[in-house]
Order: structure tokens, then C-alpha cells, then sequence
């Protein structure tokens, strides 16, 4: 069974790895090599990659005791982080932590939620709603990337 929780101070390194993981391996299908070692590179301090957890203090998934996902939702609908582990995607991982998400927003009454979503993640965030609001061309670190602005407007009670 997934179950969904905060983020425990401790847990950066983990999430970094997943990250990390996620992106060499699961969208290698939709950017090149260069593209990929671009977006998941290595040389991030430890240091602002764990003051930016903690700052947006994500939702983590656990599967039989192992962390297998992570996503966060600022206050003002910005989906920062959304991975799911590479040898559990497709498992309802996913889903999961989006539910969560959509639960959180319902709760503290964010009306719009949007994100910069890969090509890889850009029928995930469909199925839940989302439309593309632009294509967009990213350079990163050399490397130019193309990604969607998507969001979803949720409905007011």
C-alpha cells in the first residue's frame, strides 16, 4: 500500500537520488543525452538543495517502507517537484501524491495550479485535468529543453 506523508528533515538525500534517478533514466525517451545530464546534473550543493526541501516541504510516497516518489505544491499553485521513482512508475504512485496534491489545494483554497511539465510527464498531468498554457523552450545549464506551462483551474465549493 502507498501512503503519502510530509517530508522529514533527513530525507534530501534520498529524494536528490530519486530525482536524480528519475530523470537519467525515465526521460531519456523524450530528450537527448545531453539534454538529460543538463537537467539532472551533479553538481547542486547539498546545501540549497536541502534548504529548498525544506522550504517547500514535499509530499513523499512510501511503498513497503521505501521512499518511491515526492511532489510539492507552493501557495501560490506551483507544482515544483513531481517524480516518481524509475522502477515504480506506472504503479499508482503517481496518482497518488497528484490526489494528495489536489486534496491539499482543495484544502487551503489554491484555485489554480500549474507546473513546468517535461514531455515525459505531460499525459500524467492530462489525465488530471491539466491543459497546456504554452511550449516552452528552456536552456539549462547549455542545453535547451522543451517543456509545457499546464495548469488546472479548480472549482470553488
Amino acid at each position: 500500500m502507498i501512503t503519502i506523508r510530509q517530508f522529514q528533515c533527513g530525507e534530501e538525500a534520498v529524494l536528490r537520488k530519486l530525482m536524480f534517478d528519475t530523470i537519467r533514466s525515465v526521460t531519456i525517451k523524450h530528450y537527448s543525452d545531453n539534454q538529460v545530464k543538463a537537467w539532472a546534473h551533479s553538481d547542486i550543493a547539498d546545501e540549497s538543495w536541502q534548504d529548498r526541501l525544506r522550504s517547500n516541504q514535499p509530499l513523499v510516497a512510501v511503498l513497503n517502507g521505501k521512499i518511491v516518489g515526492f511532489a510539492d505544491i507552493q501557495a501560490n499553485g506551483l507544482i515544483d517537484h513531481f517524480f516518481c521513482h524509475a522502477e515504480h512508475q506506472g504503479q499508482g504512485i503517481g496518482k497518488a501524491l497528484m490526489l494528495a496534491l489536489l486534496e491539499h489545494s482543495r484544502t487551503t483554497n489554491i484555485t489554480r495550479l500549474f507546473s513546468h511539465v517535461s514531455k515525459t510527464a505531460k499525459p500524467f498531468f492530462e489525465r488530471f485535468g491539466f491543459d497546456v498554457i504554452k511550449e516552452q523552450q528552456v536552456n539549462v545549464r547549455g542545453e535547451v529543453l522543451t517543456n509545457y506551462l499546464m495548469e488546472k483551474v479548480m472549482l470553488t465549493r
